[in-house]
């Protein structure tokens, strides 16, 4: 790979991968790893690091990162911040102290909320750009994931919010349950469709209505696409029921990978919802780079 000079670099850091996207002249080259936090014990992190952006490094190189690298069992544990508050920026960042000279480490603090108790981290850096580039911005920001997020937004901070865990409720229903053996890999957008209505119309009924799924596939050869759609349907429909309080009668942003994105659009669509979509990469980096325009001004 050609050597490009840097003059800082951000790093979004999960549980299963690393990305790093070189910051310079022209527009910014992405590196990607699978060592991911789960991964790493806390002196492997730095090591990890350097794998992936040591060549581009000539002298004193501002990082600054998010994610779960400020977690507990990250490289360094970041306090959060507490709502109701703007989201942190290099301000409330942690300054990690590193062996290679070249490395000028700050992790940003994820969110927290007291009651009822919730935590984030990653999400708040996506919020960042966001709001970097719509300041005005008065409504509810969904961040389908694993854990998809539900944050209030008003007057440029995070008021509330609420984790959902829609997504790995489908990875655990979908590969280690019973219904593992009526899922396929294909889809049904109208079986889709009608499971997200039957779900917010009746929520009580969801696990009743999870085993039917495997009875269809028994006695009535059920597609196992549609067995599909209907299960991520229910879940995501289940999920609507229980947000319906932060989505009523708001304006809705959606911020995830465009496959999420266009799922929980068309659930919220159903519902009279029309939400802004934005990719969550870009605006990681957004926010990761608002952070570094008020990092540069004390440089």
């Amino acid at each position: 790979m050609d050597w490009i000079a840097v003059d800082w670099i951000a790093v979004e850091w999960g549980t299963t991968h690393l990305r790093a996207w070189l910051i310079g002249a022209g527009a910014p080259r992405l590196l990607t790893s699978d060592r991911g936090m789960g991964t790493l014990e806390p002196d492997g992190f730095e090591p990890a690091l350097l794998e992936l952006v040591g060549d581009h490094l000539s002298g004193p190189t501002p990082v600054i990162a998010c994610g779960l690298v400020g977690g507990r069992q990250g490289w360094v544990e970041a306090a959060y911040a507490k709502v109701p508050c703007a989201p942190p920026g290099i301000a409330q960042a942690t300054r990690v102290p590193t062996q290679n000279p070249h490395l000028d480490l700050y992790i940003l603090p994820g969110v927290s909320q007291n009651a009822p108790a919730d935590v984030m981290r990653g999400e708040e850096t996506q919020i960042a750009g966001f709001l970097s580039q719509q300041p005005d911005f008065d409504g509810v920001i969904c961040l389908p994931g694993t854990h998809t997020k539900w944050v209030h937004i008003s007057a440029g901070e995070i008021v509330s919010f609420q984790t959902v865990m829609t997504g790995e409720l489908f990875a655990l229903l979908s590969t280690q349950s019973v219904l593992r053996h009526s899922i396929g890999d294909g889809w049904d957008a109208a079986a889709f469709d009608a499971a997200v209505s039957e779900a917010i119309s009746r929520p009580q009924a969801i696990a009743a209505k999870l085993f039917t799924l495997r009875a269809e596939s028994l006695l009535h050869d059920q597609s196992p696409d549609v067995a599909r759609a209907r299960l991520s349907g229910l879940l995501v429909g289940l999920e609507l029921a229980a947000t319906k309080p932060y989505w009523l009668g708001q304006n809705i942003a959606l911020i995830g990978t465009a496959d999420l994105n266009r799922l929980y659009a068309a659930a919220m669509a159903a519902q009279g919802l029309t939400p802004v979509l934005q990719t969550g990469d870009d605006l990681t980096l957004a926010g990761l780079t608002a952070a570094y325009e008020t990092l540069k001004d004390t440089l």
